[in-house]
């Protein structure tokens, strides 16, 4: 059930080395694929912490080293992204970190439903063509519905919101986190990518799926164990920064007090030292962590489930033969931040 697509290929060219060896991580070929140039492999086993200079910051590609920096004290947020002090973790995944973060200012009973309703809506549009990219045509219109939904419009009309909506911020309570959908799009893409890829793991995830409820439950279900992998897998934020308060003894040495630190996500959570078989997407692999996810109560990683649970129903529902359009294959793009550039199907 579960596809193995590795990070390392043949063709990889070798990046680009500053002084004492250490790969530059915004070289050009990194910013495309840092997995395919096996630069986050590099650091991990070679380069466990070495400083960027184009970056300006100490980088961190250990999963152990990153959780710590995630979660001790001894870290604090960089520059100003309202990170929490202390043990809680910090703003990952689709979490932006705000410090007014708060809950939904709609409950999920309407949230919910209007999620479910924008992704009907949208994959019905797509239903009656020959071939349509989920990029363009529904993971780039979903959370902007969705965004809508959380500020309390409970039946969010799409022919109202323009293209530049998914880069909006809706004002107070959870707007700051929802409003700006950009991050929410690279994962919903990142995960019917990894879904579309397998057609045995989609139709055991969708045969009796229930759903997550109104009540905002269901990660233990297959399709939320989906979500979860795709964000450890292909995290659509790939660093996070840091800044030391004191100095801190990682693999590889001693980090300087008041220093800034990358943490690279997008190679922790492919540590094969945390994770059995790290390429591979598996969403019922027995070493999980919640970790990589972000805050569980964050309005913006709670609506991204949501928009990907609903989101792939309706897209099977509309579209029950729905599939790779021919000779295409998804590639991802970015490094700061990454998702699939294009999703070309035939709907039927």
């Amino acid at each position: 059930m579960p596809v193995d697509r590795p990070d390392a290929l043949p063709a990889a060219r070798r990046p680009h080395r500053l002084s004492g060896g250490l790969p530059g991580l915004l070289t050009p070929g990194a910013t495309r694929d840092p997995y395919r140039l096996r630069l986050y492999r590099l650091l991990r086993t070679d380069y466990p912490l070495g400083y960027d200079p184009a970056l300006g910051a100490w980088l961190l590609s250990r999963y152990a080293d990153v959780a710590l920096a995630l979660t001790d004290p001894r870290f604090t947020g960089y520059p100003h992204d309202g990170a929490p002090r202390g043990r809680a973790p910090v703003p990952l995944g689709l979490c932006r970190g705000s410090l007014v973060c708060g809950p939904l200012t709609v409950p999920w009973s309407t949230a919910a439903p209007a999620v479910e309703r924008t992704a009907y809506v949208l994959a019905r549009r797509i239903a009656g063509r020959d071939r349509a990219d989920l990029v363009a045509d529904f993971c780039r219109w979903l959370p902007a519905g969705a965004a809508a939904a959380a500020t309390g419009l409970a039946h969010p009309d799409l022919s109202t919101l323009p293209r530049g909506a998914r880069h909006r911020r809706a004002p107070g309570g959870a707007g700051d986190c929802t409003g700006t959908t950009a991050l929410r799009e690279h994962a919903l893409a990142s995960f019917l990518a990894n879904m579309l890829d397998d057609p045995d793991l989609l139709a055991a995830a969708t045969a009796g799926e229930a759903g997550g409820g109104a009540d905002g439950a269901g990660s233990g279900s297959l399709l939320g164990r989906a979500w979860a992998e795709t964000l450890r897998r292909d995290p659509p934020v790939q660093i996070v920064l840091r800044r030391t308060r004191t100095e801190v003894a990682v693999s590889g040495g001693t980090l300087p007090a008041d220093a800034p630190v990358a943490c690279l996500i997008g190679a922790a959570g492919r540590d094969p030292a945390r994770f059995a078989a790290p390429d591979r997407f598996d969403p019922l692999r027995s070493d999980a962590d919640p970790l990589l996810i972000g805050p569980a109560g964050c309005p913006a990683a709670l609506l991204g489930r949501l928009e990907a649970e609903h989101g792939l129903r309706a897209l099977l529902t509309a579209m029950p033969g729905i599939r790779w359009a021919d000779g295409f294959r998804p590639v991802a793009g970015g490094l700061l931040t990454r998702g699939p550039r294009a999703l070309l199907v035939r709907p039927s």
